[in-house]
């Protein structure tokens, strides 16, 4: 019985999920736990009807009529399709777990959690009948074929078989394992019975079913299977009797054929979830299957027909993974059947030594025959089942069809990990092209719509921004089914036919000339399988595994080879991103590789094949650039990741699209990523991967935040946001080296941001008494804000705190002197004055907010001090003579307009005052209630270190040191220093042994002592 199983996709959210078809088997019918109902009109369809029937909905039976049970207590009836409410057929005091309808769709009978079982009329639901006996809550019911007897199961263990119209039992089995609620059953125990006369009533008891005859009411047989492991969940019968299928707690599905007694299919859940719905195809053909995560899943092709035609066709077509079922939630292994495994089909004695003996996509064996350690064994099962003869009208009716031929040996079955079936090739923002309308492209410029049909085949262009063009009407007479938009130009692409090659056409709006459209034709054989758009290029990916360039206005440029197949690519500005196969993926993963190009005036590889990281057996959904010119793309699974470029060029998750999700079955479309402000723009598809085009879907916002540990506790949370913060904010030092002007507001803004949090983190760990980790965080700190922290420390009275790190900021001033003599040595003097102004810009914003949270921190630890020590010094240079450079990445612009800037303009800026940088973090330490020797060391070796320096500038500049040193002698001295002065004697006259630091203890000790009054004498 070959068969495929296709892949599964959403249908509910997660919880029990049951499934059926209506009579004619047109419709696939679920319900689960979010309440609706679901009519689909095949696995494909993207847009099923829904019904909303309660807050949870357990059960549903379908003929003629919908039957529902609900979370509210009740069994309800609806029309069908239509699906408009036509009553409530009866109540219970509580949920009803199971519901069924008769053979002919005038009774439904209904069991409960409070014990009992109702046989409802549906012509009249006032006509009841109760059976009552049941010690536990019902797990199932079914009706006899003939409309006598009525069986259920039960969580006391017992299956019951009653008289329906004397309301008696006739026979109970205890079969089960006693519970005391359905959750926690450890099987449903759904039980069948045989259609047609009805001889057999199947009830699935652990991992066995066993079969009873009806009248007689005896144990018949028993359909097991070594494979199984784990107990059956629920049976379904074929429509013509002959096969049982069931389906397992670990995701088994196993079909017998009741007659011989043998599994004749077997098949696995593509993720090991729980089976707990099941329902054959009227016409025998399909089974579709539901789980405990509100998936759906179907297994197509099964042969119940007396023809063996289908037992010798070959499933072996992994053609439509992607452009059939682009919204199904699918593994990448579909599980596909093949006639060539021995368990199927013997194979007739030959000298070929190739692979039609491996098993099928699943890696698993359908036969144990075919594990047998004797490998001159032969399947005895299939031997059975080649005997058998099952003649009607003269034609053998068997589902597997062995040749006549002499047997051979059977091969041992591979078992190991199995190639994954490659992702195809797609494009960015765009709908599955089997659509007849569709999006071919929506990104951060526009919409481009197509439309095939019966009545037009069209492309629309809509842009969000009218000033850069108006919206367009394209006559698609070339079925384009590529497309790409850019502030330039709209590029189009369409396949190859018998007669004509693929063409790439090109509309550009924005030339200046008349000739706004180009097109070219690309070579035989080549096909267009993606493309995109950049500024003042386009490229296009082909079937041959090359990368064709393009200029905007139609000239050919570079063409180069890609190690494997394209999956996606994208473009923004100079950048080419581009995603493909770099090896086979084994075991449901895609080996994907990545590069990233930089197209300007010197071309250069920033990724050069790395690995692209998905998410546990997922694959490319979308891939793009932020609107600041920063690759990030998203997997299937919802996460999106972003390009660190501070690290190395490795990608970090950013954001978790499924966390926001209401269920399973919904999903985000993603058409554009923001990094200031921090957006993700998407469009959130209930039930689906993607949106419709009608009506226009409304775009959300959805917030990012990295995966870190700990997010619920004020510490985790300060460290996301930090962490995220200098994420989002890498794209400046990019811009600047790629010569763009950047927004210095902005930068300014989230440099003082970051450092804020870095403060807080500081005084969080100081009140956790982890000392370490303050001066972990004082080394992410600027030279400014470690210089509050040694404040903050002060006042904590954290001496050794302090003191270490007193250290760090003599260590960062050093670097910054360091850095500033090698610019004033290596660059222009005007990149020095503005590196200057930078860091006293900075500085005077650092001091501010630092010194308000360490007044906020201290408030109730402060005693009264002098109004002096924490006002601001008047004294205190706010700004410098000369003109103030405010734009403090002006030195990051692009290189002709720094030379342009460079010339006599920079030297009339030029001021002897702004080169020094060495004495500002002098002025700031001595202003610190820390005065200890080793910030006196570390002046004489500063001013040492900058003598050199000094001395070739001081022919042209006046010295600059002895003006700081006159604003620090200026500074005024705080009430604690003025009484060290004037008490250090007496201290150390007291205790001649201590060291400058302890003086300074006992001295803040002695003078916390004093009154307000002393203390000003």
């Amino acid at each position: 019985m070959p068969c495929e199983r296709k892949p599964m996709r959403y249908g509910h959210s997660e919880g029990h999920t049951e499934v059926c078809f209506d009579d004619p088997g047109r419709f696939i019918v679920t319900c689960g736990n979010d309440g609706d109902v679901r009519i689909w009109e095949g696995l494909d369809d993207d847009d099923p009807k829904f019904i909303t029937v309660g807050e949870k909905a357990y059960s549903l039976a379908l003929k003629n009529k919908l039957v529902t049970a609900s979370s509210n207590n009740t069994v309800q009836i609806h029309t069908f399709p239509d699906g408009d409410p036509d009553g409530i057929l009866t109540r219970f005091t509580t949920n009803a777990t199971h519901v069924a309808f008769n053979s002919n769709g005038t009774r439904v009978a209904a069991g409960s959690s409070d014990f009992m079982v109702k046989v409802v009329e549906v012509s009249d639901s006032s006509q009841q009948k109760t059976l009552r006996g049941h010690e536990a809550p019902v797990l199932s019911v079914t009706f006899d074929p003939i409309d006598d007897y009525l069986a259920s199961s039960s969580c006391d263990g017992s299956v019951v078989v009653w008289n329906i119209e004397d309301q008696t039992q006739v026979i109970s089995w205890p079969l089960l394992q006693k519970t005391n609620d359905v959750s926690n059953a450890k099987s449903l125990c759904r039980l069948a019975w045989q259609p047609g006369a009805g001889k057999f009533l199947a009830v699935p008891v652990d991992t066995k079913v066993q079969l009873y005859e009806r009248g007689s009411w005896d144990h018949v047989g028993t359909l097991s299977d070594d494979l199984l492991t784990q107990p059956i969940n629920v049976v379904a019968w074929s429509p013509c009797g002959r096969f049982l299928a069931s389906g397992s707690v670990g995701g088994s599905l196993t079909v017998w054929d009741v007659n011989s007694k043998l599994c004749v299919e077997r098949q696995k859940h593509e993720k090991g979830f729980t089976v707990c719905g099941l329902a054959w195809h009227p016409s025998g053909g399909q089974i579709a299957y539901t789980d405990t995560e509100g998936c759906l899943g179907l297994l197509d092709k099964l042969s119940t027909s007396t023809s063996d035609t289908n037992a010798t066709k070959e499933t072996n077509n992994y053609d439509g993974l992607f452009d059939d079922d682009d919204d199904d939630d699918r593994d990448m292994d579909e599980g596909l059947s093949n006639t060539n495994s021995p368990v199927k089909k013997h194979v007739v004695g030959d000298d070929d030594d190739d692979d039609d003996f491996l098993m099928p996509a699943t890696g698993r064996v359908r036969n144990r025959g075919a594990i047998l350690d004797d490998e001159n064994s032969v399947d005895t099962g299939s031997l059975k089942l080649g005997q058998d003869q099952f003649v009607e009208d003269d034609v053998r009716g068997s589902i597997v069809a062995p040749g006549l031929a002499p047997l051979v040996p059977l091969r041992p079955a591979y078992e190991g990990p199995l190639p994954t079936p490659p992702q195809k090739a797609f494009q960015s923002g765009s709908t599955p092209a089997h659509l007849t309308h569709r999006f071919m492209m929506w990104n951060s410029v526009g919409i481009v719509r197509g439309y095939n049909d019966e009545q037009d085949n069209a492309i629309d262009v809509e842009f969000h921004d009218t000033a850069v063009h108006h919206a367009m009407h394209l006559t698609n007479s070339l079925s384009h089914n590529i497309a790409d938009l850019s502030q330039e130009a709209v590029l189009l692409a369409c396949p190859s036919t018998d007669e004509l090659a693929s063409k790439l056409q090109c509309l550009h709006f924005s030339s200046w000339d008349t000739n706004k459209e180009w097109m070219v034709d690309l070579p035989k054989g080549e096909d267009a399988k993606a493309l995109c758009l950049g500024q003042g290029w386009a490229a296009v990916a082909t079937s041959t595994l090359m990368i064709r360039l393009f200029s905007i206005g139609g000239l050919q440029r570079e063409i180069f080879s890609l190690p494997g197949p394209v999956v996606c690519m994208t473009g923004h500005g100079e950048q080419l991103l581009i995603v493909y196969h770099r090896a086979t993926g084994f075991d449901g993963e895609q080996a994907l590789g990545v590069q990233l190009l930089q197209l300007g005036r010197k071309k250069r590889k920033i990724i050069s094949g790395e690995a692209l990281p998905l998410s546990h057996r997922s694959y490319l959904s979308w891939l793009g650039f932020t609107a600041e010119g920063t690759p990030c793309y998203l997997d299937s699974d919802g996460v999106v990741r972003m390009l660190n470029r501070s690290l190395g060029n490795m990608w970090t998750p950013v954001c978790n699209t499924r966390e926001t999700c209401k269920s399973k079955s919904d999903h985000y479309w993603v058409v554009g990523v923001h990094e200031n402000p921090q957006q993700l723009r998407c469009i959130p598809c209930k039930g689906s991967r993607y949106p419709p085009t009608l009506p226009r879907p409304a775009v959300t916002i959805l917030p990012f935040r990295l995966p870190l540990c700990q997010t619920g506790t004020e510490k985790g949370q300060m460290e996301e946001q930090f962490w995220r913060s200098v994420l989002f904010h890498n794209y400046y030092s990019f811009l600047s080296s790629s010569g763009y002007e950047i927004d210095e507001d902005e930068q300014n803004k989230s440099q003082k941001e970051q450092q804020e949090l870095l403060m807080k983190m500081f005084a969080l760990s100081c009140k956790l008494e982890r000392e370490f980790r303050s001066v972990e965080l004082a080394e992410l700190m600027t030279q400014n804000v470690v210089t509050l922290a040694i404040r903050y420390a002060s006042r904590s009275r954290r001496m050794a705190l302090a003191q270490r790190l007193s250290e760090i900021a003599l260590e960062k001033a050093g670097e910054i002197q360091g850095e500033g003599q090698e610019e004033q040595e290596e660059e222009p003097e005007y990149s020095s004055i503005k590196k200057s102004s930078r860091y006293q810009h900075n500085q005077e914003e650092e001091e501010e907010q630092g010194e308000e949270l360490c007044e906020e921190d201290n408030e109730q630890e402060m005693e009264m001090e002098e109004p002096t020590e924490t006002r601001k010094d008047p004294n205190k240079p706010s700004s410098l003579s000369g003109p103030r450079v405010t734009n403090i990445l002006d030195n990051m612009t692009s290189s002709k307009k720094l030379n342009a800037l460079s010339g006599s303009a920079g030297k009339q800026n030029k001021s002897p005052v702004l080169k020094p940088l060495a004495p500002r973090p002098k002025g700031k330490s001595q202003s610190t209630l820390l005065q200890t020797s080793a910030t006196k060391t570390a002046k004489r070796k500063t001013q040492e270190r900058t003598e050199e320096a000094d001395d070739q500038k001081q022919a042209d500049d006046p010295p600059a040191p002895s003006h700081t040193d006159d604003t620090e002698n200026k500074r005024a001295k705080t009430g604690f220093q003025l009484w060290l002065e004037e008490n250090r004697k007496s201290i150390l006259a007291d205790q001649p042994d201590l060291e400058e630091t302890d003086v300074i203890k006992e001295a803040m000790g002695r003078f916390r002592t004093l009154s307000a009054e002393e203390r000003l004498v």
